[in-house]
């Protein structure tokens, strides 16, 4: 009778657990899709700004994703502060932020303007995004915080698929202005949602905590032979996915495929399959090993390319769809493989990792904005093959450990 007065209190106590580990996996993941969801909404208006500011699709294009700059930056500057922020508060107030630059954006008067308030947003969203990775970490089991770890990559690739079809649909409904004003409040919603729901949670786990200073624990990261790899797949990673999806918009609106500025942002249904994908990505990662794990995610993003140019639309939906797929896995992939090779500060690796990954996104929209003008898309989807050959080869060198 006293086992089973025991085991009552132990059971609604683990059931307890389970359901506060499930509300934080559904909040976190609803964080990770407030943060992210301005980062590439924009692409699915990129031929209407190009109209409104009469500039090439390079020059558009640059712009859009400007706020890579913004991501890179934050992610090595929050390095040298994060220690000294409070990880709820920084977290709010960096999504409160967030939205004045986004509310600006329905005036910019040109396209400097346009440029520098993407380089804000990318500030504002990177900082926010590191601090809940601290968060997680600090205030999380290691089981919990992968789950809600996992929840921030599937709210990432919602961000990507939802963020570009609300884009598309109030751009063409309400107009420019509308569309980043309600942007912005959705970067508010996800401060208040940060706001009220962060503040319950109790700490479970002590802060990591690293000697020496950034400089020195950035040597350390540079001197690691794996994280070297990892921030270089990292680069090549998001050099395909921005060099892809910024300029196929061009295609899709053109002649023969000719698709409306309304169904447009439909076209970015081909994420639907990411969000079931991704969050298998670590465990698949730890069963077949890193460098199985990226030349099996770089060769289905790969096997999308040659589709890209075929006139017709859902073969190039499919296209989109297995570079989606595969972008989105190796990006899960890496961000495993560099917390598991750090040998110290693991907040710090990351930041590094995010910075060379969003400045591969930058290069990607800038060196193929300058390909597709003067060669055409043909010539930018070789690029794009070769960036992919570029991480698969990377990805050779990673070692696998001895069991």
């Amino acid at each position: 009778m006293a086992q089973a007065e025991a085991f009552i209190p132990s059971t609604l106590a683990a059931g307890e657990h389970r359901a506060a580990a499930l509300l934080r996996t559904v909040v976190m993941g609803l964080i990770s899709f407030l943060t992210f969801v301005d980062l590439f909404a924009a692409q699915a208006i990129l031929p209407t700004l190009v109209k409104v500011y009469q500039v090439t699709p390079a020059a558009m294009g640059f712009a859009v994703n400007a706020s890579t700059i913004g991501m890179a930056a934050a992610g090595i500057g929050i390095t040298f502060v994060s220690r000294r922020i409070n990880r709820r508060q920084g977290i709010w107030v960096s999504l409160a932020c967030l939205s004045v630059p986004t509310f600006l954006l329905a005036a910019a008067p040109d396209l400097t303007t346009f440029t520098l308030l993407r380089v804000a947003q990318g500030l504002f969203m990177s900082a926010a995004f590191a601090l809940t990775i601290a968060y997680l970490a600090e205030r999380c089991s290691a089981e919990d915080a992968a789950g809600a770890l996992a929840a921030c990559i599937t709210g990432n690739v919602a961000s990507n698929l939802f963020g570009r079809m609300l884009s598309a649909s109030v751009a063409d409904s309400f107009g420019l202005e509308a569309n980043f004003y309600f942007f912005a409040g959705l970067n508010l919603a996800g401060a208040a949602l940060v706001f009220f729901s962060l503040a319950r949670t109790q700490r479970m786990a002590a802060v990591e905590r690293s000697g020496g200073s950034p400089l020195r624990i950035w040597r350390e990261h540079l001197r690691n032979p794996a994280l070297r790899l990892g921030f270089g797949i990292g680069f090549c990673i998001l050099f395909v996915f921005i060099g892809t999806y910024t300029y196929v918009n061009f295609v899709l609106v053109r002649a023969p495929i000719s698709v409306s500025p309304m169904a447009l942002g439909f076209v970015y249904l081909v994420f639907l399959p990411a969000i079931f994908t991704t969050p298998v990505a670590g465990r698949i990662a730890t069963r077949v090993g890193a460098k199985s794990s990226f030349w099996g995610s770089l060769a289905t993003a790969g096997a999308g390319l040659p589709l890209l140019l075929v006139p017709h639309l859902a073969p190039v939906m499919l296209g989109l769809a297995l570079i989606g797929v595969g972008t989105f896995f190796a990006q899960a992939t890496a961000t495993g493989f560099i917390s598991r090779s750090a040998t110290a500060d693991r907040g710090a690796a990351s930041g590094m990792y995010l910075a060379s990954y969003y400045l591969g996104g930058l290069a990607g929209a800038a060196v193929l904005g300058q390909v597709y003008d003067r060669f055409g898309w043909t010539a930018c989807v070789l690029g794009l093959g070769f960036a992919l050959a570029t991480g698969a080869l990377l990805a050779a060198f990673i070692r696998t450990p001895r069991p």
